[in-house]
């Protein structure tokens, strides 16, 4: 059988469906396809890498395990999303109980697949991973209602309805947040200055 990793035109759907029917290259896709998305997400809502890859290794290891419990009745995007939503949800009630405050400096780069510029200078680099960690720091600090919708519809680039579907939430009610929550980044970021690129 051909590598299904190599074949973008197979839908999320089929890959999911093949899976159900034991056909184990697509689940193999399936975490190729979506591993690093769900890894960005998470990180962006956690803050920490490591505790993202164990939300990332958590809802593959769901997926395994209830492979048949999605139905073709949501994009397979919207149940994958929602899983891993759940579960990074839960980690930030954990840590409400343990009163553990993140002070990691670490960031995540999902850089992997782009192109380096030959030409850009230190300066120009460290400048960009200054901004970086200070819009994560802004996004961190926003409540966690807030920090979803726009991880979701700002950084993960989902629609609206997307955003809705993972989130339980009208249509309404995600345009809301999202434009709250980017007035309140707005707001934090506006007093900081930030490096000139």
């Amino acid at each position: 059988m051909s590598d299904l990793k190599l074949q973008p035109d197979i839908s999320d759907e089929e890959l999911i469906r093949r899976f159900q029917e034991d056909d184990f290259a697509a689940y193999n896709a399936i975490v190729h396809r979506y591993k690093d998305q769900l890894l960005n997400f998470a990180y962006r809502f956690l803050g920490n890498v490591e505790e993202a890859e164990d939300i990332v290794q958590e809802t593959f290891l769901r997926l395994y395990r209830n492979k048949h419990a999605y139905r073709q009745i949501a994009k397979f995007s919207t149940w994958i999303y929602t899983i891993a939503g759940n579960l990074a949800k839960t980690e930030l009630r954990k840590r409400k109980r343990r009163r553990v405050v993140s002070i990691s400096d670490m960031g995540f780069e999902d850089k992997d697949h782009e192109i380096k510029d030959e030409l850009a200078n230190t300066e120009q680099v460290a400048n960009s991973a200054l901004t970086e960690k200070i819009i994560q720091q802004a996004i961190d600090e926003l409540p966690p209602r807030f920090r979803q919708v726009i991880i979701l519809r700002d950084i993960q680039e989902l629609s609206y309805e997307e955003v809705g579907s993972i989130l339980r939430i009208p249509l309404g009610t995600v345009k809301s947040r999202v434009n709250r929550a980017r007035l309140k980044l707005q707001a934090k970021l506006k007093d900081i200055k930030m490096p000139a690129l």
